[in-house]
């Protein structure tokens, strides 16, 4: 979607019930976006966040329009329309998409949110907030019928209309298209009073720079492709691409395909299943390390990790009892699958077996487990050659009880999860505003995963500098670098200090307020 030309903004506009003007009369959403042009204009746009003069200083840039950055889009609108922010700032977000998206690549038909709806963008902060979902559902003429479903996990694609539908308000103050290079002093002189943002047009090519007092980064995970896979590969794609280009590789779903997925997660679990629906001719492979599939812990004690208090127990400690505690909890995220999925491919794989005998090599559908891929040929038909290999056991010298097996794919989906280290090279030219530690200091943090440290040229050598946030996820920078109402903060790079909710919808209704106080000091609601 196109973006709007930005004007200037003053005081917070009065506004009628529920935050939105009277008479508002939504249109009809298909999969979150308007029937057509002319409903999207009519769209009801927030009355509080208007368009600023980009000439101007802006209050506020946010990198990246995803949940975590329309999550603050919804707390700076609850915050003015409590009076709780005397004067709107002037706030602007840069999002590289064409529009609005979550998670495109793994909208699967069937597949359900793993979080209850009410950890939606406002109702933990603010259950009166007009963004709830449940507002959403009665915007859209759905709340009885929702309620009937009798179930606090919606549709992941249904999820993704609300998460557009509070986006959609906040279209004034977002220029997509834009994807953010780099964020800079604007000055050698301290303490820094404010930042360049630089964007790229996505279309044109052409470069845009902003001035900003407060900056915050929240460009989410880049897909992470392990060794010994090419990265740029035409048959070598991530899972976060799976619903995009599966249909443009393999176009005719009757066609004899044979598909390797890697990965023992949800993602890699829902991909095996749904290959062998969308291709009933295929052969697919389930390819992971771990030797089992393993169900998710959602019991409420465990799941007490998510609680957005839980942020406060965990920032103060030692580095080592956070890892600790992170590496105990990872069943709540990591490498584990649904109990129902997990279940419904027991099944699929106990009818191979029944119908085709044990031999595991005859059936269309394997999963391989305690497998690593441990070498990638590209062959002169354009089948790719995977040498799966299993892992070494521990205490069997003599090497693995399994041999190794080549596998000849013409997919290669890699559900291998993500990297969250990009804000490095975009802050890069803010290195020197960081404090510095001396080479001891230095090899201790690199020990550690809970902060990062830079190298900057400085006279005839480097200098370590070390990044890290404090508990408002604002970069700490050295005493005086920058000036008191400026700043940077991260979100959704600090699993290591604030918990694994840091990446996730958990907790994104409070800590959007959280981080509305942290910038303006308006109160947070529900505190």
């Amino acid at each position: 979607m196109s973006s709007r030309s930005a004007n200037d903004t003053g005081a917070a506009q009065p506004a009628a019930r529920n935050g939105m003007p009277d008479g508002d009369t939504a249109p009809r959403l298909v999969n979150g976006l308007g029937d057509d042009d002319a409903a999207a204009r009519r769209f009801p746009k927030s009355p509080y966040l208007r368009p600023a003069d980009p000439e101007s200083v802006l209050d506020l840039v946010c990198v990246g329009f995803g949940p975590a950055s329309v999550a603050i889009a919804v707390a700076l609108h609850d915050a003015l329309e409590a009076g709780e922010l005397v004067h709107a700032p002037r706030v602007l977000f840069l999002e590289k998409q064409a529009r609005f998206a979550w998670h495109a690549g793994m909208l699967l038909p069937g597949a359900k949110m793993q979080i209850s709806f009410l950890k939606d963008l406002a109702s933990l902060r603010n259950p009166r907030s007009n963004f709830t979902f449940l507002n959403f559902l009665h915007k859209n003429d759905r709340l009885v019928d929702f309620i009937n479903l009798n179930t606090f996990l919606p549709a992941r694609a249904e999820y993704e209309d609300y998460l557009r539908w509070c986006a959609r308000h906040f279209d004034d103050v977002v220029r997509y298209h834009s994807q953010v290079l780099s964020v800079s002093p604007v000055s050698d002189e301290r303490p820094c009073q404010m930042f360049t943002v630089t964007s790229r047009n996505a279309k044109t090519g052409a470069t845009t720079t902003y001035r900003a007092r407060h900056v915050v980064v929240a460009i989410g995970g880049q897909p992470s492709i392990p060794r010994p896979f090419p990265t740029q590969h035409p048959r070598v794609i991530h899972s976060s691409q799976y619903a995009q280009m599966v249909p443009k590789i393999l176009a005719d779903n009757s066609a004899p395909c044979r598909v390797a997925i890697i990965g023992a997660g949800q993602s890699a679990a829902e991909i095996f299943n749904n290959v062998q629906a969308l291709f009933p001719n295929s052969k697919t492979y389930l390819v992971m390390r771990s030797e089992f599939l393993r169900p998710s812990d959602d019991s409420p004690f465990v799941n007490s990790i998510f609680n957005p208090e839980f942020v406060d127990t965990i920032y103060p400690k030692p580095s080592a009892y956070r890892a600790n505690l992170l590496a105990d909890a990872r069943a709540t995220n990591y490498g584990v699958v649904r109990l129902e999925l997990i279940e419904h491919l027991y099944e699929a794989m106990y009818h191979q077996k029944r119908v085709l005998g044990p031999d595991e090599t005859k059936w269309p559908h394997r999963i391989l487990a305690g497998r690593d891929v441990v070498g990638v040929q590209e062959m002169p038909d354009g089948v790719i050659r995977l040498k799966v290999a299993p892992l070494p056991v521990p205490g069997v010298p003599d090497g693995p009880l399994l041999e190794q097996e080549a596998l000849d794919v013409d997919l290669v989906i890699c559900a291998t999860g993500y990297k969250r280290t990009a804000h490095l090279d975009m802050l890069k030219d803010t290195w020197r505003l960081l404090p510095a530690v001396d080479s001891g200091a230095s090899e201790v943090a690199a020990q550690r995963n809970d902060r990062w440290l830079v190298e900057t040229a400085e006279g005839d050598g480097f200098r370590t500098r070390l990044m890290e946030v404090g508990r408002d996820y604002g970069v700490k920078f050295s005493a005086g670098a920058v000036a008191p109402g400026s700043g940077i903060w991260l979100q959704g790079c600090c699993e290591a200090t604030h918990g694994l909710s840091d990446t996730l919808l958990s907790i994104l209704s409070t800590r959007s307020g959280e981080m509305v106080q942290s910038i303006f000091g308006a109160p947070a609601q529900g505190k």
